[in-house]
Order: structure tokens, then C-alpha cells, then sequence
């Protein structure tokens, strides 16, 4: 096979480093992006450890990443099949450079002869990646490719992040074996997913495994994005989806949670609820890997269904799991492996400035995404605001947007309270004789849950 002619020479190099935490198809990301960056006869150098490696050391690890076609030795890496693998062959970290840091990795990339650089991550190392193209002042252009099975980069339209689609396709495979157990031995699973700021995995799962109810941090019993909530909400909605499921006469069933709700909860509650005090990452975020949630959760629901099991014999099993870490290093499905692809292609083409970026000189640094077949780009300073915690920028977040039709499927097939459950006498007679209450006490407790529904508005 005749391989593609190489461009003419280009003097500097390109560097390339991960952020946060793995996702599928980072190595992909890399490799079409070396594989580019030949093509146009740019030499390509991959750094250790993200922007730990590149702003605490003056001789960062780093190793040179070549194609297959090309001899390789102690100190570089054929890249051209790991596109396959899951995890990062360029491993990675979530240090958050200081101002000085940056500063000195700048200093360290220009002496490498770095001018083009390539970062992959999640919101976070975007920030980074913005922060050091503006410290840089023109002299290393940056493209970051937006990684993160969470989903929560500002891409427009539906457009996801590279890594969520085969994340979710696990995570409802591993879902739809729990509610196959759950018939099999009447129990309820409670699932734990991961998503700090956003919804959007675990509603994914949910809504691809058939789950009986998700709740997510954007819910509209939970108020607005700054809204905080009692632990007690939290339960509420799920002890009054098992009284649900068991009109329709089912024991069994599985609600998948976003890890994220806990930080929604009112200060001390966390703490309260777990035993265990605050720690944070570098980024400032509450390390919620630090404390599984999913055996807290059942703790709560089985104390309220303590009730039922000593004063009627009904005995209601419920069993913790925890999907997270599992779905991050999972082989990156067909999608993905399209998808990044034309990432790295494309962050190639920025950073040089060629076609379809061949206007914008100008701009040194941004996000690089696909909409609709199309190479597309968001300059940083459209994208990101003052942190009010760090006084940084920062990139922004998507949220779930529950104003939408997509939402809305995925409640429907929910097993939760509705209006109709208390405005139709005989399902309300129906859901305080399962759970034990009058109807009155059934309306005190839960009514709430819908008394402000808008959902089925839109």
C-alpha cells in the first residue's frame, strides 16, 4: 500500500497529553493525531502524567510517538494500532497547574520546541489547556479534544463527548443483568454511576437499560443547578417507587443514581450521611471517589422500609452496587472509534491552521468537535466564566437540559409518582395499601414529589 505524500518539513513539534480521569478512546485520539502530524512532517512528543508531568519538572517523562512505518526504539512508541486499547498509553493525572506552574511548562515546551499542543480530558484540563494558551501569548497554538464519559463539555447540538456512547453502552449491559437478578431474586439494586456535575451517563444508562427509575442532579424535584436538597428528597422519590412497583405487583427492581446528587445535598449532610469529612482534588472538587454512595443510599431506604418488615412481614431486599470505575477503560466501541478518528484529525488541522481552520490564525487556542459530518472549533473565550471558588477561568459545563423532549421519554418510562397518582382515588387507595399508610398520610409524605411538576408541559 503507497502511503499518503508527506507535506514539506515544518519546523517545531507537536506535543500531546491526557487529563482527568480515562475514558475509551483516548489512545485513538492520539493515534490519528501522530499519525496526521506525519503526514504534514511534524515530529510528535507524548508527555507523562498530563499537566503534572509537563509544570512540576523541567525534564518531564515524555517519549516520541511515531507510525508503524517508522523504525522504533527505547525512547519511542509505534502508535498506530493502539486506537484499540482502552486506558492511555500516556497515562494521566488531574493536577491543576498554578500560574507559576504554567509558566515553567511553557518554558519546558518551548525548549522542547513545542509550538503545537494537543490536551484530551474533561472540563478541568480544558481550563488548564486554556489558561497556558494564554499564558503562551501566541508562541504554542492549542487544541483540546473533548474527552469524558461524564458529557459534560459544551459541545453544541447533542454531540457527545468521545468515550461516553461505549461507556454507556456497558453500563446498560451491566444494568440490565442487575434487573434480570432483580426478578430472578425479588430485590432492589441501588446503582451508583459516575457523573460529578452532570446527569448525563447515568440518564443515558438508565434510559438504554429500561432502569425503573433514575435520578439525576438536574431533576425538577431538585430545583435549579444552585439548589441544595435534603438527603431525606432523595429517598423520597425512590421509597415511593418501590410503593409504585409494588401496585403493579413486582418486588424487584433497579434505580441508577448519578453520583453527583450528593453534591447537591445541604451542607453537612454528606458528611452526616457518610461519616466522613470533606476532601478535594486539586481542581476543587469533593473527591467523590473517596466514599462509595451506593451501600449509604441502601442504608437510608432500608431504615424506611424497616418499618414494613417488623410491624406487616413484608420484607423488601435491597443490594448496593457500583458502576463507575468499570466503564472508563472499556475498548472504545465502533462509534468511538470513528468518532476519534476525526478528533485527532482535526486537532491536527487546527493547531497548523490548515483546511477547514485555515481563517483563524488569529485564535491560538480552542475545543475541536464534529457537528453533522463538520469539522467545527470553540474558541475558549466563548466557553468558559470566572469561578466564583478559584477566581480561574474555567470552561463550562453542559447540564442535562430537562426542558426537552429526549427527557421526557426517559421519565415516562420511569416507574415515579405522578399527579395522577393522587388525583385518581383508586391508584392513591392503591399505593397507601402497599405501603402501609392511610391515604392521608401517603399525601403528606410524598405529594410533594409533583406538587410543582411542569415535565408533562413540554
Amino acid at each position: 500500500m503507497k502511503h499518503p505524500k508527506k507535506e514539506k518539513k515544518t519546523n517545531g513539534k507537536l506535543g500531546i497529553l491526557v487529563g482527568g480521569g480515562p475514558a475509551p478512546g483516548i489512545n485513538g485520539v492520539i493515534s490519528a493525531s501522530v499519525i496526521e502530524a506525519e503526514r504534514n512532517g511534524i515530529n510528535c512528543t507524548g508527555f507523562y502524567e498530563g499537566f503534572e508531568g509537563i509544570s512540576l519538572s523541567k525534564n518531564p517523562e515524555r517519549i516520541e510517538l511515531v507510525t508503524r512505518h517508522l523504525e522504533t526504539g527505547e525512547s519511542s512508541k509505534e502508535v498506530s494500532r493502539v486506537d484499540v486499547e482502552g486506558g492511555s498509553i500516556l497515562r494521566t493525572s488531574r493536577h491543576n497547574p498554578s500560574d507559576k506552574e504554567l509558566d515553567r511548562a511553557i518554558k519546558t515546551l518551548i525548549e522542547l520546541e513545542i509550538k503545537y499542543l494537543i490536551t484530551i480530558g474533561g472540563d478541568d484540563t480544558a481550563s488548564s489547556a486554556s489558561r497556558l494558551a494564554d499564558r503562551a501569548k501566541g508562541k504554542i497554538r492549542v487544541a483540546h479534544v473533548p474527552k469524558t464519559i461524564d458529557n459534560d463539555l459544551p459541545l453544541p447540538g447533542d454531540m457527545p463527548t468521545f468515550g461516553y456512547r461505549t461507556a454507556c453502552e456497558l453500563g446498560a449491559k451491566l444494568v440490565r443483568n442487575l434487573m434480570v437478578d432483580a426478578a430472578t431474586m425479588p430485590r432492589w439494586f441501588i446503582v451508583v454511576t459516575m457523573g460529578r456535575t452532570a446527569g448525563h451517563l447515568a440518564l443515558g444508562i438508565g434510559k438504554a437499560a429500561g432502569a425503573t427509575l433514575t435520578i439525576i442532579p438536574e431533576d425538577p424535584e431538585f430545583g435549579n443547578s444552585q439548589n441544595k436538597i435534603s438527603a431525606s428528597l432523595v429517598c423520597d422519590i425512590i421509597e415511593s417507587s418501590i410503593y409504585k412497583r409494588l401496585t403493579l405487583g413486582r418486588q424487584d427492581g433497579v434505580v441508577v443514581i448519578s453520583e453527583g446528587v450528593v453534591l447537591k445535598l445541604l451542607k453537612g449532610e454528606i458528611e452526616k450521611l457518610t461519616g466522613k469529612t470533606f476532601l478535594y482534588d486539586l481542581h476543587g472538587h469533593v473527591k467523590l471517589g473517596e466514599f462509595d454512595m451506593a451501600p449509604i443510599w441502601k442504608s437510608e431506604i432500608d431504615k424506611r422500609l424497616k418499618r414494613l418488615k417488623e410491624k406487616f412481614n413484608i420484607a423488601i431486599t435491597t443490594t448496593a452496587q457500583n458502576i463507575g470505575y468499570p466503564l472508563r477503560c472499556q475498548t472504545p466501541g465502533s462509534f468511538d472509534r470513528e468518532y476519534i478518528r476525526e478528533l485527532g484529525f482535526a486537532a491536527v488541522r487546527f493547531v497548523l491552521g490548515k483546511t477547514p481552520y485555515k481563517n483563524i490564525s488569529k485564535i491560538n487556542s480552542a475545543m475541536v468537535y464534529i457537528e453533522h459530518g463538520n469539522m467545527r472549533y470553540s474558541n475558549f473565550a466563548d466557553i468558559r466564566k470566572i469561578d466564583p471558588k478559584t477566581g480561574k477561568l474555567r470552561v463550562q459545563v453542559r447540564l442535562v437540559n430537562i426542558n426537552t423532549q429526549s427527557y421526557k421519554v426517559a421519565r415516562e418510562y420511569m416507574i415515579r409518582l405522578e399527579e395522577s397518582d393522587f388525583t385518581d382515588e383508586s391508584k392513591l387507595n392503591s399505593l397507601a395499601e402497599v405501603s402501609k399508610m392511610s391515604t392521608k398520610e401517603f399525601k403528606k409524605k410524598f405529594l410533594h414529589l409533583v406538587a410543582n411538576d411542569s415535565l408533562y408541559n413540554i
